[in-house]
């Protein structure tokens, strides 16, 4: 069984354009939507769903003086997490936990919780196991003071279906794909008791989200060309988050968030969402 893709970037820190893109905006968003709520605590469970360096999604809101909380199932991935935090000298608190059902928090315990794509992660498939995230959506208002953010991949986009139906058909195997589904998601928070306040796209570069190196796309493609393989690949392409926060490439987001003109086109949502990447969901606690 090959080994999972998660264990490479725990060491890898180059995890390509698509990635570096998708965080940059991802922290856009949560520092705004700090600066409208006011978070001092946050709490992030689970911590992995997005591909790449796991456990680095809150760093923004750390960076930005909250209080993080982070929880995984899996003890090595939170290990290799907390080692990542003490390179970047940031606090936090790093939680194992194998239930999703029920969190180990007392109500109203944080004041922003949220997860990234990580939904379809913690369900089997099987009838029993696909209950799992309603139960844990339903903790992640229980546990939350005030907001509730939860985004998941837009299975309607372009590079969604080329990953399902062409490049890599068998990883539907490996996630519950009806959790992806956006609506399903607002349904079981406000089933919870939650108010959505805000729903919408995030990640809208001008590629497709294939969720695997360019280089790799064409390869799959059956396409070979040389030149092409060399503008994806090599010492020049490197993509590293984790050295735009070490402070090694200061002008990383600069150079990264020119491709962010989508995301940033005063159009409506709806539009974009035929080729954005995720769709999200806000909710703020009543009372």
């Amino acid at each position: 069984m090959a080994e999972p893709t998660w264990k490479r970037y725990l060491s890898d820190y180059n995890e390509g354009l698509g990635l570096v893109y998708e965080r940059f905006v991802l922290n856009d968003f949560l520092l705004a939507l700090g600066e409208e709520y006011g978070f001092e605590s946050v709490l992030e469970a689970p911590l992995f769903g997005m591909a790449g360096v796991s456990g680095i999604n809150s760093v923004a809101l750390a960076q930005a003086g909250a209080e993080v909380t982070l929880v995984d199932d899996h003890a090595e991935r939170l290990a290799a997490v907390e080692r990542i935090w003490g390179e970047l000298a940031l606090p936090a608190r790093f939680v194992h936990h194998a239930g999703w059902e029920q969190l180990p928090f007392a109500d109203q315990s944080f004041d922003l919780v949220w997860n990234w794509a990580a939904l379809w992660h913690i369900s089997d498939g099987s009838p029993e196991g696909a209950q799992v995230p309603e139960f844990l959506l339903r903790e992640l208002v229980r546990v939350s003071g005030r907001v509730v953010f939860v985004a998941m991949p837009n299975r309607a986009q372009v590079g969604y279906l080329m990953r399902k139906y062409l490049l890599e058909r068998d990883f539907v195997d490996y996630v519950d794909e009806g959790w992806a589904d956006i609506g399903r998601v607002r349904r079981a928070l406000e089933g919870a008791g939650l108010r959505i306040v805000r729903e919408g796209v995030l990640d809208v570069p001008p590629w497709p989200d294939t969720v695997m190196p360019a280089s790799e796309v064409l390869k799959r493609l059956g396409i070979k060309s040389r030149k092409l393989e060399g503008q994806f690949s090599g010492d020049s392409w490197q993509w590293s988050t984790m050295a735009y926060y070490l402070g090694e490439q200061p002008d990383l987001y600069d150079r990264v968030m020119r491709y962010a003109w989508l995301d940033r086109a005063p159009i409506p949502w709806r539009i974009k969402a035929v080729w954005a990447h995720h769709r999200y969901v806000v909710g703020v606690k009543e009372g």
